[in-house]
């Protein structure tokens, strides 16, 4: 499948693992013509805040907010309030927390953005983290399905419970398009174009292959950071994307 450079950039999720507020923003104004949303996760929010989310926002950026809740559900709702308020467009929640934390989530968005007359953000679940494999589902969280089963069976309690979609790694994205149809946001992380380094990733795949796979968002992160000319990395992905 080949696609356009503007729905391939809408679809690049850049994760900004990095540690301070002024390096993520150089970030944003270097590469936002090629990367469509920003991740903000947990190393950076716990160093720049909630400011750092405001500032890609304001610079034009969208913002995937990648703390993945899991607590109680009226804690979760607070915090998908307060993801609503700061104008976030996607965030997430552990699927392992169950159906009454992700409902919650889920309703808290809707009365927060009603109240703010804005379109609130999309809630996804997060199934199996990329970075377990079957044998660590198996022996070290004592989880007897196997690895797909479970996702699918996360993805459908997630759907049943108001999520959006699912973050999952892409080789899960044909069965979860089976099991939840075409319109369920999937994200996937464990993106690495050809040659790169696997690094702490079990499942992974090419940008290329997820994006023809079905993917909604693609996430890329030290494979773009780290490379000796960043701006170079994004537009070759971009070119992977929507290539014939």
């Amino acid at each position: 499948m080949s696609s356009t450079f503007e729905e391939a950039k809408k679809r690049l999720c850049l994760a900004l693992d990095v540690a301070s507020a002024k390096e993520a923003n150089e970030i944003v104004t270097e590469l936002s013509g090629f990367v469509g949303v920003f991740k903000v996760g947990l190393e950076l929010f716990t160093n720049a805040g909630a400011q750092v989310v405001s500032s890609i926002i304001r610079s034009g950026g969208e913002v995937f907010l990648d703390l993945k809740y899991h607590d109680i559900p009226n804690t979760v709702a607070g915090a998908a309030r307060a993801a609503t308020r700061l104008g976030v467009s996607l965030f997430d929640v552990h699927a392992s927390g169950g159906s009454a934390m992700m409902r919650a989530a889920s309703e808290a968005v809707r009365e927060e953005a009603g109240k703010l007359g804005v379109f609130g953000p999309r809630v996804l679940a997060v199934t199996v983290l990329t970075s377990l494999s079957e044998k660590m589902l198996h022996e070290e969280l004592n989880v007897r399905a196997n690895l797909s089963d479970q996702v699918i069976e996360l993805a459908r309690l997630a759907q049943a419970s108001g999520m959006d979609g699912v973050v999952a790694s892409p080789q899960e994205i044909g069965p979860l398009r089976e099991a939840c149809g075409e319109s369920f946001i999937i994200l996937t992380p464990g993106i690495r174009p050809k040659g790169a380094a696997v690094q702490d990733q079990e499942r992974v795949t090419t940008p290329r292959e997820a994006f023809e796979m079905g993917a909604t968002y693609i996430v890329v992160g030290r494979p773009i950071l780290k490379a000796p000319d960043r701006l170079k990395a994004c537009q070759d992905i971009i070119a992977d994307m929507t290539s014939k």
